[in-house]
């Protein structure tokens, strides 16, 4: 049996992921365009502070104009589609519901890419250049969108309340460090031909990737602060205050449906005329090693903390607390190309199982602060764990009608600027627009993102701030 057109498929991703830009993608899924303005790179994972959202009268829906970009070139994205264009898939995948100016104008490794993955190469490599790849990247994230209710079980006239939480959702990881040889990639950012005589250019991937599901119980409470009453900070008659300590723990139980851990390894092979050519001497040109199984489990346990105080909101929150799947019945099988020039399927070896695979995930780390005067708030928020560090900072300004908004984030060694605009139509309807830097294509060149939402409820929180 060949080798599956969607193993082929992540072959090449061993290019995708070291051409992929530094700056990690988060920011780009975003639904909510006011936190996209003000350097946002997600919705908050603390549980904690999720407890305080639920409780304000602001909802969003995202108005998807960069699918308006992306359907229309649906044959691309079809791997069994002779159009497949890995390049762009990845592109998009990148920023799908964002409409992003210039999306389609960058020249793109394409060719390349399209050429490896059929075995037809043209030897002469100059013909793939002026596109600039990364020699190293290191990526890894974590989809873990969880769906439940909290059930209140003591609940006093103050607003404080224990709770127990139940829900669930789904699961998916993926982790990927690549290389590429310093000198291939410098001959691709070549502005003129090169030629490397006798050589070989070594390329190399190691993505690992689960998917889940996760059912999900835990503790929800909120409790009064040192010296003061939950709602002691309202400062109007009749509305209730946020004012309190948030503490919020959930235990998942995670099932695995699928894992798959691929080891691509290629390498290209010139001849006295830096042309490429296949050597027999130095064995077969491509594999894959891949392992895969469809039953795990495991556990994973997140938990937060947020306090509000008058105009001062701060929250820690700890995920993945021994977040790890343990795989049973983990099958190995390795695939083989014997050309680069003259196409052909991949090889497949025989199928051997292998020991038990247990995968373990990092904690992911947050802390945040905002100060909130009801005219204008000012939000900073610091994480650690997937992809390392990451920082943000954003501020808003409220007026009666119109709210202006600037920021920006650093993730993965970068800064990328954000800023937006939200519109009142009613008090309790608004449209918001951001703006964001995007480096997501394969030049890593800067591109505008454009991300709107229409907004229920009003902005500001309950009045918790009394007027000094």
């Amino acid at each position: 049996m060949s080798l599956p057109r969607r193993v082929v498929v992540l072959l090449v991703c061993l290019l995708a992921c070291f051409l992929r830009p530094a700056p990690a993608l988060a920011q780009n899924w975003s639904f909510d365009a006011r936190n996209v303005g003000m350097g946002g790179i997600g919705s908050t994972s603390n549980i904690a502070q999720q407890m305080i959202e639920e409780q304000r009268p602001y909802k969003v829906i995202v108005l998807p104009f960069g699918l308006a970009q992306i359907l229309p070139n649906k044959p691309k994205l079809d791997p069994t589609s002779d159009d497949f264009d890995l390049v762009r898939t990845i592109e998009y995948g990148a920023s799908p519901i964002h409409f992003i100016v210039g999306r389609d104008s960058t020249s793109t490794a394409s060719g390349f890419i399209t050429d490896l993955r059929n075995g037809e190469l043209n030897r002469d490599l100059n013909t793939y250049r002026q596109f600039s790849p990364a020699t190293d990247v290191f990526a890894e994230g974590l989809a873990s969108p969880n769906w439940g209710h909290t059930f209140k079980l003591k609940r006093m006239p103050s607003g404080a309340f224990h709770g127990v939480y139940a829900g669930g959702g789904l699961y998916f990881s993926m982790k990927s460090a690549a290389r590429i040889d310093p000198a291939l990639a410098s001959l691709f950012s070549s502005s003129t031909q090169v030629y490397v005589p006798n050589t070989s250019f070594n390329m190399s991937n190691n993505t690992e990737s689960q998917f889940g599901m996760a059912i999900t119980g835990g503790y929800r409470g909120r409790f009064a602060l040192p010296g003061r009453l939950p709602g002691s900070g309202a400062a109007d008659a009749g509305k209730q205050s946020l004012d309190g300590l948030y503490l919020g723990l959930n235990v998942h139980y995670l099932h695995g449906f699928n894992y798959e851990h691929f080891e691509p390894d290629a390498r290209l092979d010139t001849d006295a005329q830096g042309l490429l050519f296949v050597n027999p001497a130095k064995g077969l040109p491509v594999t894959i090693v891949r392992d895969a199984s469809t039953s795990g489990s495991g556990v994973a346990v997140d938990t937060g903390v947020a306090a509000v105080v008058g105009r001062w909101e701060v929250g820690v929150g700890v995920n993945g607390i021994g977040n790890h799947i343990k795989w049973t019945d983990v099958e190995r099988t390795n695939y083989v190309l014997d050309s680069l020039f003259t196409g052909g399927d991949f090889r497949d070896l025989p199928t051997i199982p292998v020991a038990d695979i247990r995968v373990k995930l990092p904690v992911d780390t947050r802390a945040t602060a905002t100060y909130d005067t009801g005219s204008w708030v000012a939000t900073t928020e610091y994480g650690h764990g997937y992809n390392g560090n990451s920082f943000r900072v954003g501020v808003e300004q409220r007026y009666d009608r119109v709210q202006l908004r600037g920021g920006a984030r650093y993730i993965k060694e970068r800064w990328e600027p954000t800023g937006g605009v939200g519109y009142n139509l009613s008090p309790q309807f608004g449209v918001d627009l951001g703006l964001f830097s995007t480096s997501a294509n394969l030049e890593r060149q800067r591109h505008l993102g454009i991300a709107v939402s229409v907004r229920f409820g009003a902005i500001t929180r309950p009045s918790t701030h009394p007027r000094p």
